[in-house]
């Protein structure tokens, strides 16, 4: 089995990958950074969105799994005492794949040029740095409302503990092919009015973003980058094709996952 390691890069994360690498090519491992089968994260959930997006061009071959080395982190299973033990099943134990859905999001500009198309484990948001964005929200072809506010926020099911979630958004299991779609601070008056409540469209439906008004600038973040974008026609979110691949050795369910994040006093 071929694998590779991305570390936080502090000391006790890079030491950690040392081990691991040490070891594991020992037990007759290939390391390859270029195509691995395995790819490890050891630091946090940041540093498991780089190992995402470095290795996105493999989703259909690689699996992921997290070893944290900070404050608890959503998408790792393991801690820094279980190094060892997890070794030797990584050396030792086939895994078992757990499939997460995507966000897909494709940007198309006015000049009818070529389409931008990314995938996000967490979530995009659509900001603008000159006041509110205003746009037309279509869902399934269909006109659903016009939006006037700070931004939008679209998230998978995975990405709806982060920053979905501090916008007051739904926690969703991943099992569930869908995508939540959350405001941030719309405008709501006699005048203006959208729905208030985060909206969950399932795999089969599309969102379909197509901004009003005054030409503008739009800061679109992906997981952990943004890109400013101009004359921008349309933003299309949906579930995407592709899925995430995490290799499990152990339960560790969701619910449990959400429990220790937000609601436990201790982690053992």
């Amino acid at each position: 089995m071929k694998f590779a390691i991305v570390s936080k890069g502090d000391e006790r994360s890079n030491k950690i990958q040392a081990t691991m690498k040490q070891y594991l090519t020992d037990f007759n491992l290939e390391y390859n950074e270029t195509n691995p089968d395995l790819v490890i994260s050891v630091g946090g959930d940041g540093t498991f969105l780089e190992a995402f997006h470095k290795y996105i061009h493999c989703l259909e071959s690689t699996a992921f799994i997290g070893v944290h080395t900070g404050h608890l982190g959503f998408y790792a299973d393991w801690v820094p005492s279980e190094v060892e033990k997890l070794i030797i099943e990584i050396a030792k134990t086939p895994f078992q794949i757990v499939e997460y859905p995507l966000l897909e999001v494709t940007i198309r500009g006015k000049d009818g040029g070529e389409e931008d198309r990314f995938l996000a484990l967490n979530e995009a948001t659509i900001k603008t740095a000159e006041g509110s964005v205003v746009f037309d929200v279509e869902i399934k072809g269909s006109h659903f409302e016009t939006f006037r506010g700070d931004g939008l926020c679209i998230s998978t099911p995975s990405g709806s503990t982060a920053y979905n979630k501090a916008l007051g958004g739904g926690i969703i299991h991943p099992s569930i092919e869908a995508i939540q779609l959350t405001e941030m601070a719309s405008i709501n008056n006699r005048v203006f009015r959208t729905i208030g409540s985060p909206l969950i469209l399932p795999k089969h439906h599309t969102c379909m973003l197509k901004p009003l008004g005054n030409e503008r600038t739009f800061i679109i973040a992906l997981d952990h980058f943004s890109k400013n974008y101009a004359n921008v026609k349309s933003i299309q979110c949906r579930v995407a094709k592709e899925q995430v691949r995490f290799a499990r050795f152990r339960p560790f369910p969701f619910w449990d996952r959400v429990r220790d994040s937000f609601v436990a006093d201790e982690v053992e």
